[in-house]
């Protein structure tokens, strides 16, 4: 009775463990292919968001990929698929947010891998975003529906007599039409690069003229083709935060998840100082090229930074 050979007697013979029998076992159901979908689902529901030439022949169904986040999800998680594909993942959280309700995120990883056969696509990680902005306009349209709904029924309510239950519906109803209104449907795409900042070379033996080019090199240490949003990015990470912070670009410099940390990378003047000063940051950093023909105006700062318990860093 610990054999099974399939409902017919005629399948590859397996050994029959009991859920008592297993350590750290988490039982659950598994759905049949109409439920959770097959092969021939996903290549349809891949095809009609992304056209058949979009060359890609293996998608996941994304009704399996629900189906396993609503088993494990908790609010407020975080999935992760480190061989993104065509982001069925991603696409299928974003559905089964707008379903539940919820606002859990999603994270992929997927290499620049390149793919001959499709004339408009060069890699199947551009594949990937454009499946997921494609799910994002189909989702907006489903909240437009649902909100378009909800507000006829407000339409309706109002209409009646406005008793305690009515008007209880009401500011449910309201309720309801603003978070779906708040509902997240944008995303990054952050790619591995080169650093922003130029690398020190080491200098082997005493070439003092060799270490004299390098220091000269170093009066402007932003590489040539860093760019401003990179070099936040990289700056926050260098700096222990986390990717998902809060980004304010303001008069004059960046503020991170509202004024815990300040980047000041384009320009500078006693304004943005005493504008930054009254935000009260905890940290400061500052290229310092931008004091550059002005020592007075980065004393000033240091000073000022120092009495007010400012940590400023200029690199």
């Amino acid at each position: 009775g610990r054999i099974y050979f399939g409902k017919d007697s005629n399948a590859q013979p397996n050994l029959i463990r009991y859920i008592d029998e297993i350590d750290g076992f988490v039982p659950w159901t598994w759905l049949p292919s109409q439920d959770v979908g097959h092969t021939d689902s996903a290549m349809k529901e891949f095809f009609e968001i992304m056209g058949k030439d979009a060359a890609f022949e293996t998608p996941k169904p994304s009704s399996l990929i629900k189906h396993l986040m609503q088993i494990v999800l908790k609010k407020n998680d975080i999935v992760l698929d480190f061989f993104s594909g065509t982001s069925t993942t991603a696409t299928a959280l974003m559905d089964l947010n707008f379903e539940n309700k919820t606002s859990n995120k999603f994270l992929n990883v997927q290499l620049d891998q390149m793919i001959d056969d499709s004339p408009r696509f060069n890699t199947i990680a551009d594949i990937s975003k454009e499946r997921i902005r494609r799910t994002g306009e189909k989702v907006q349209e489903k909240i437009q529906e649902k909100i378009k709904k909800f507000k006829s029924e407000v339409k309706r309510l109002q209409g009646e007599l406005p008793t305690d239950e009515t008007k209880s519906k009401i500011e449910q109803l309201k309720s309801k039409i603003e978070q779906l209104k708040n509902q997240d449907l944008g995303f990054k795409v952050l790619k591995l690069s080169d650093s922003n900042f130029k690398q020190w070379q080491q200098i082997t033996g005493k070439d003092s003229k060799a270490l004299e080019e390098q220091m000269k090199l170093f009066i402007d240490p932003v590489a040539k083709n860093a760019t401003t949003e990179n070099m936040v990015y990289e700056l926050l990470l260098k700096s222990g935060k986390d990717l998902n912070s809060q980004i304010e670009e303001k008069d004059g410099f960046y503020s991170i998840n509202k004024n815990e940390l300040v980047f000041l990378l384009e320009q500078v003047n006693q304004k943005i100082i005493d504008t930054i000063i009254a935000s009260k940051p905890k940290k400061i950093i500052a290229l310092d090229k931008l004091f550059k023909g002005n020592d007075q105006l980065k004393t000033n700062a240091v000073l000022q930074m120092k009495d007010s318990g400012i940590e400023f860093k200029t690199i």
